[in-house]
């Protein structure tokens, strides 16, 4: 079928989030007349825009609940809790802890001087505590990131400050691999020498070897963007993925890295049918089939094969993958949007309008 983009597109803007402004990581395509004006998200059970949690990659309860005791009551004690019980070795502790600070992050936003009092609270009343020192640093990491431009003053402060806060999360929990993972942004920001970031890359490999998001924050700091360059993140994905342990995600790293280096704005027909995209696709979609059903990482991959195999036009293998994730859109590629629930909520119409353009309904689609 012949894909025409941009009249889907505007039949969904619609009802989406209206004009769709091309961003940096290259508008999206144009699509075919003749593909259905009634296709719906709603048929399939999918969230409303408004209810998509923009905080997390995929479900955890045990976070949700805590989360709404400590941002109703302002108490940091279940989060304390739930992180005191959360393993050290595994991905969900630094999931938890970017949540955490996410929270406290979007409260200050919206409530200047006010919001995310808890997290104060917390370092203040018990300085001592593992979990919270982790929080604040990440935290901090997101305050530098969000508020300010990377090179100025108040930027190199805050990140400065992040970098003490790692340390001292890491002296209270000499085994845990998050203060060093968190620290991987500080690397960035502030332009860690290759030399200092292998020091730190050591830290994590000894905790945790085959720490997926540790992989990813990794690559940023690879990418040419900041202090590598196209090679060096490919090289690290590619040489990552080839010594993954059976059913590890870390398959999926190459894909990750394609997607830092897109071109800022992509005028090129055929670039996500290319030999390189094409690669790290297939790469990532047999680390999801590989992958353990309760991965945490596993949200993370499908995240992004959505954005990619709907710029694919491979409209059925989308959808399949968007009945596992959607609800949530707390993960790259969504998350680099001012907006991430638009920019998921379009992607996701597209694919359910190209789904059904090629004779895809609700009643063919398996969960």
């Amino acid at each position: 079928m012949e894909i025409l983009w941009f009249l889907l597109a505007m039949c969904m803007l619609a009802a989406v989030i209206g004009p769709i402004v091309m961003r940096r990581r290259g508008g999206i395509h144009q699509v075919a007349p003749g593909s259905p004006d009634a296709a719906d998200p709603d048929a399939y059970g999918f969230a409303r825009q408004e209810e998509l949690d923009v905080r997390m990659p995929g479900p955890d309860q045990d976070l949700l609940d805590v989360l709404d005791v400590v941002q109703a009551t302002q108490d940091w004690r279940a989060a304390a809790q739930l992180l005191a019980g959360t393993p050290k070795e595994g991905e969900v502790r630094w999931q938890r802890v970017q949540a955490f600070a996410g929270a406290a992050s979007l409260e200050l936003a919206r409530r200047p001087g006010a919001g995310g009092a808890w997290l104060r609270a917390w370092r203040a009343e018990s300085p001592k505590d593992a979990g919270g020192a982790a929080v604040h640093a990440e935290f901090l990491v997101q305050q530098a990131w969000r508020s300010s431009s990377a090179g100025t003053d108040d930027f190199r402060i805050i990140l400065e400050e992040a970098r003490s806060v790692c340390g001292q999360a890491a002296l209270l929990a000499p085994g845990d691999p998050v203060p060093y993972i968190v620290e991987l942004a500080v690397a960035r920001g502030l332009g860690y020498t290759p030399e200092q970031f292998d020091q730190l890359w050591a830290r994590i490999i000894d905790r945790a070897p085959a720490h997926m998001g540790a992989h990813i924050a990794a690559l940023h700091y690879h990418c040419e963007k900041w202090h590598g360059s196209r090679e060096d993140a490919d090289r690290f994905a590619t040489a990552a993925a080839a010594r993954a342990p059976q059913g590890s995600l870390l398959a999926a790293l190459p894909l990750f890295a394609v997607y830092e280096h897109l071109p800022e704005v992509n005028l090129v027909q055929g670039f996500y049918r290319g030999l390189s995209v094409t690669r790290a696709v297939e790469g990532a979609m047999f680390a999801v089939h590989a992958a353990r059903p309760d991965d945490p990482m596993l949200a993370h991959v499908r995240h992004l094969l959505v954005m990619f195999l709907v710029r694919m036009e491979r409209w059925s293998e989308a959808m399949h993958q968007l009945v596992h994730i959607d609800g949530h859109v707390g993960a790259l590629p969504w998350t680099q949007s001012p907006d991430p629930a638009a920019e998921y909520a379009v992607h996701r119409a597209l694919a359910v309008a190209g789904y059904e353009a090629n004779g895809g309904s609700p009643a063919t689609l398996s969960h």
